[in-house]
């Protein structure tokens, strides 16, 4: 029994030897097939490691087949054979191919449909009589012969997006769309993804084919990013990506794409001591200020409002089909007020005006009272007097200054000395263009 029982050990013994070294030559031998290239992957040897059904594409002979391996166990849990399942994806990849174009054919067409309506907006109106405006539409002319990044900074309503959109009709993008981004006026939850567009099912209620983000859809144009100090540190941070490596994200992506995008930036709000207040990024900052361009308010260029005001008189007279007029004293009151508003409240104020006057001539009776009213609220009384006092002086300095010159000018219709005033322009911190006696 003995001589039994170990003759049978010693051949199952033998057995397992040779099967370990079968597997051993059928391991080797897969390795050899990957090696020399026959195909680019072996399920088998990956299923014989994991001892997990496994899935992959592999590469045979020039043809993409989907191989998926099973292992098969005997009852002591030991691997003894690995059954492959092949099918040739070949006719799957050419219709995912076509597939892809046709969806970036449609990205195409939707493009070139924002582009179009774009376009098709009123025709840009540009009013640049005084010579600091004419000074701007130089330069914006200069400027948009390059592709350097552009910060516009102004009040609002003075007039931020025309020139942006000048630029663009002047520029060599102009025949790529312009697309307006207003970061102060869409919620910050979804800022991102309408700026860099996201995959499909990236969040609850997105489209199920995703979406091109704003700089996308700016390709080859220009994306004019209104209220940009709007927007939140950490979409800073990929707007500054997007600017320094010319590619974006999607929101629930991994791929980049690459843009081809000039970027205009505007804003009302004081960017640098928002980067030393810690709102905003300092590199950003740099990067979006390469070309500053600044539009002065309505009332450092009295010389434009009178034209601004034919200019609207005569598209709200088209609109309507009337026939108006503006009376002299009407003109004349138009150029003593501070316009808040700038362009904005000017525009609507003429309209305002033909609308309600039934008289084809409006003069200065026909103003409702509450309209120049704002003038006067202007001077709050709820603070200390020695702040309004100061105020008053800087607003009355500043206004001689701007009427007369220079200094000594200045001094002399004031009735005081030009030493003093020179103190007071110091004390008072108020900007002087010239100071030269002249």
């Amino acid at each position: 029994l003995r001589q039994i029982l170990s003759s049978s050990a010693s051949c199952v013994k033998d057995e397992n030897m040779r099967k370990s070294e079968k597997n051993e030559e059928n391991i080797n031998l897969l390795r050899e097939v990957v090696e020399e290239g026959i195909v680019s992957r072996s399920v088998t040897l990956e299923v014989l490691t994991t001892k997990k059904p496994t899935t992959i594409v592999q590469s045979v002979r020039g043809k993409e087949v989907l191989v998926t391996g099973n292992p098969v166990f005997d009852e002591k849990g030991e691997l003894i054979n690995v059954v492959t399942n092949i099918r040739d994806i070949s006719e799957l990849n050419t219709l995912k191919q076509d597939l892809e174009k046709t969806k970036a054919l449609t990205e195409k067409y939707y493009s070139e449909l924002t582009m179009l309506r774009q376009k098709a907006d009123e025709s840009i109106g540009m009013v640049a009589h005084s010579a600091e405006m004419q000074q701007i539409v130089s330069l914006a002319s200069r400027v948009a012969q390059v592709d350097s990044t552009l910060l516009i900074l102004g009040e609002s309503g003075v007039g931020k997006e025309v020139i942006a959109r000048l630029i663009h009709e002047q520029g060599n993008r102009k025949k790529g769309p312009f697309i307006k981004v207003n970061c102060g006026a869409i919620p910050r939850e979804l800022l991102e993804s309408e700026l860099f567009g996201y995959e499909a099912g990236a969040f609850t209620g997105a489209n199920r084919r995703g979406k091109q983000g704003m700089f996308e859809l700016a390709n080859n144009g220009i994306l004019f990013l209104d209220e940009v100090g709007e927007l939140p540190l950490d979409l800073q941070v990929k707007l500054l990506h997007v600017l320094q490596d010319r590619e974006v994200t999607r929101v629930g992506g991994t791929k980049s794409v690459q843009v081809n995008v000039r970027v205009i930036s505007a804003t009302n709000r004081d960017l640098n001591q928002m980067v030393k207040e810690g709102t905003f990024r300092q590199d950003l900052y740099y990067r979006l200020n390469i070309v500053p361009i600044r539009i002065p308010p309505l009332r450092e260029r009295t010389a434009d409002i009178i034209p601004l005001a034919y200019f609207f008189l005569h598209r709200m007279n088209q609109k309507y089909g009337m026939q108006k007029k503006l009376s002299f004293d009407l003109l004349n009151n138009l150029k003593n007020y501070p316009w808040p508003g700038n362009i904005r409240e000017l525009e609507n104020f003429i309209e305002r005006l033909i609308v309600i006057t039934e008289e084809d001539e409006i003069s200065y009776e026909h103003v409702p009272s509450e309209m120049f009213s704002r003038e006067e609220q202007t001077l709050e009384i709820d603070r200390p007097l020695k702040q309004i006092m100061r105020d008053v002086e800087r607003e009355i300095l500043s206004r001689s200054l701007k009427k007369y010159k220079t200094t000594r000018k200045t001094a002399s219709a004031l009735g005081i000395d030009q030493s003093t005033l020179v103190r007071k322009i110091q004390r008072l911190n108020i900007k002087v263009l010239s100071t030269e006696d002249v």
